[in-house]
Parts: structure tokens; C-alpha cells; sequence
């Protein structure tokens, strides 16, 4: 596996124990608190590695995650 593919995967497992944790409170409140927290603590290399996974697929990515990435894409091209 290559540096690169290590890095995103490493990415994707970091999103989805942030959505698994917020899962606590209901779907709803986890995607939007997934979201607040990619946004405000996720270093924006970060935020535009994850969001070029997903639009590549984004292979591994939970539904809550998933959704929270999908909405973050929407907030960066507005």
C-alpha cells in the first residue's frame, strides 16, 4: 500500500470514529457534530484530502460519515 492510500485510509478511520462517537445522540445530531468537528478541528489538508475520497468514491466511509462529507463538499463550493 502506498503512502498516499495509507494516509487516506488512516483519514477514513478517523472520520468515522468521530461519527460512531457522536452516534450516541441520533443520526441527525451526529452527522451535523461530525461536521462541526472535520470543520473546525481537521487542518484544511486534512478536510481536502477526505473531501477528494469521497468524490472518488470514498471507499470505507460509514453513512453518518459520509453524510457529514457531503455536506461539508457542499459548504466549500459555496
Amino acid at each position: 500500500m502506498s503512502a498516499s492510500a495509507a494516509y487516506d485510509e488512516k483519514l477514513v478511520y478517523m472520520a468515522n470514529q468521530i461519527a460512531r462517537n457522536f452516534s450516541i445522540h441520533g443520526e441527525e445530531k451526529a452527522v451535523a457534530s461530525t461536521l462541526d468537528h472535520i470543520r473546525m478541528f481537521w487542518d484544511p489538508r486534512m478536510r481536502a484530502r477526505i473531501l477528494d475520497h469521497l468524490r472518488a468514491g470514498g471507499v470505507g466511509l460509514e453513512p453518518t460519515t459520509r453524510r457529514a462529507l457531503e455536506l461539508l463538499s457542499l459548504a466549500a463550493t459555496e
